[in-house]
């Protein structure tokens, strides 16, 4: 863990003693240190430059999406209790009062929490002595259900990162591979963090990006054999074994499940059936998993389909012992079974038809869009109503006098004037939806994006996670909060 710089450390260390006051107890000194941020921009400095983080922190909550999605679920509202306090400290930690909103639907959950965290950031700065009564500042935080996006969570996706940890078999952040020295190759391993310059600089490009360094790489390799800290030869292993499962069978799914997203082909024309779009998957060996997958996209893409047809797709690719994980999603208000009762609007997308992009990559997360709309005071205030509200300077003309202060580097006061927009899913976040944080931030000069949620998800580990939502789990007698690495 880093050391905090001594004038900022105590500042940190006062805060934290008036959680721990605040929250009974429950709360002790690594909490904010298993938040994980940077804060590039001001308050508190980390000596160790490895604890950085950039833009994204998780709660390391895994067990909460159990908690609030399941019928087995053992406590929701206290589980709710838990993540605001864990939101509010982390908003404290940035010295912000952030103005709170929420998506309205599909469930009431992001509503909860929203006023959860609100009362929380009230009791906190009525006892923080440096910051008693404090108003809310110029950031804002958007608290989101993992329902809204079903569709991020369950594609192949192609840039590094996220391709590596659905692709690749990766535990504890660790990879494992096997160096190429003819039949003695000897197994090793890495972790995937910031340590690594060259995973922070290849993690959000297109394989495709990073394929085309790999010659260079190699070169590197060889002229300087000596002299390289071995990163270049990881990375080398990594992108080829994750070309391999590209052109093995990921491929071909992408075709299908891009179609099925986007609802449209490379030519723009509209999918006119769906089933026909889908059969391809089925009637090839992939694993169930994979199937199940282009399955949820399928239903997805219709909003719901009847009983009769769901119940013929499950016996097809033979899934009778796995079917919860399709049907589950009605847990997380996302429809499964269409019908008359229940309907729900898809939601309005951006237009992004002029955008360069790779065939095989046309959809992007809806949570971009949300990020793209909150920097441009665009988020419609019937679907995201408010908690509570900034300052009118957060908007309108207020944004624009913050840009032109934010690109002054004369002082730490002007570039803290940049707004801070941070976003919470609660019940995970996928890697595409954090690549998402660090591409609106670069195009948005006058704001720093913050992404966090209960815990980072492949589609895997979603997947899983339906399945477990028709079971019960044994009751934790605690709630403990640890710290870990950086995950991002």
């Amino acid at each position: 863990m880093g050391a905090v710089s001594d004038k900022h450390g105590e500042k940190f260390q006062q805060d934290i003693t008036k959680m721990v006051s605040l929250y009974g107890g429950k709360w002790s000194e690594s909490v904010c240190w298993s938040l994980h941020y940077e804060i590039s921009l001001g308050d508190f400095i980390f000596s160790n430059a490895t604890f950085l983080m950039l833009q994204v922190f998780t709660l390391d909550y895994p067990d909460a999406f159990h908690s609030i999605y399941s019928i087995y679920g053992m406590d929701k509202n206290t589980t709710l209790q838990n993540i605001a306090s864990q939101l509010a400290t982390f908003c404290a930690c940035l010295d912000e009062n952030p103005g709170v909103r929420y998506r309205r639907e599909p469930l009431d959950n992001a509503k909860h929490l929203a006023q959860l965290v609100d009362e929380k950031l009230a009791e906190h700065y009525e006892i923080d002595d440096n910051n008693k009564g404090k108003g809310k500042t110029n950031t804002q935080l958007l608290i989101i259900d993992r329902g809204f996006d079903p569709v991020s969570v369950i594609l192949h996706e192609l840039t590094y990162q996220a391709m590596v940890y659905d692709v690749i078999p990766i535990e504890n952040d660790t990879y494992k591979y096997k160096t190429k020295d003819g039949a003695s190759g000897k197994e090793k391993q890495c972790i995937l963090n910031e340590d690594d310059e060259l995973w922070v600089k290849l993690r959000h490009m297109h394989i495709a990006e990073v394929s085309a360094h790999i010659p260079k790489l190699v070169k590197e390799i060889s002229a300087n054999k000596k002299a390289t800290d071995g990163k270049q030869t990881i990375h080398v292993s990594l992108a080829e074994d994750c070309m391999a499962e590209f052109q093995k069978k990921v491929e071909k799914l992408c075709k299908v499940e891009q179609d099925l997203a986007v609802g449209a082909d490379v030519e723009g024309q509209k999918v006119k059936d769906p089933m026909r779009t889908l059969l391809p998957v089925l009637l090839q060996n992939y694993s169930t998993y994979d199937k199940i997958r282009a399955v949820l996209l399928y239903i997805f893409s219709l909003n719901g389909t009847t009983e009769e047809n769901l119940n013929k797709l499950i016996q097809h690719i033979k899934i009778e012992d796995e079917s919860k994980i399709i049907l589950n999603w009605k847990e997380l208000g996302v429809p499964i079974l269409s019908s008359l009762n229940y309907q729900t609007r898809k939601t309005q997308r951006r237009d992004r038809s002029q955008e360069e992009t790779y065939q095989l990559s046309r959809w992007t997360p809806v949570i971009k869009d949300i990020m793209e709309d909150a920097t441009e005071n665009k988020l419609d205030s019937k679907e995201w109503p408010h908690q509570s509200e900034c300052p009118a300077a957060y908007n309108g003309s207020g944004a624009v006098s913050a840009r032109q202060k934010y690109n002054k580097p004369s002082s730490t006061d002007d570039r803290r004037s940049g707004s801070r927009l941070i976003v919470f899913v609660i019940g995970g976040i996928s890697y595409s939806e954090m690549r998402c944080a660090y591409e609106v931030s670069q195009a948005s000069k006058s704001f720093k994006i913050y992404i966090g949620s209960t815990h980072i998800i492949t589609p895997k580990h979603i997947l899983d996670d339906m399945q477990s939502l028709s079971k019960s789990k044994v009751p934790m007698d605690t709630f403990e909060v640890y710290e870990e690495e950086s995950k991002v």
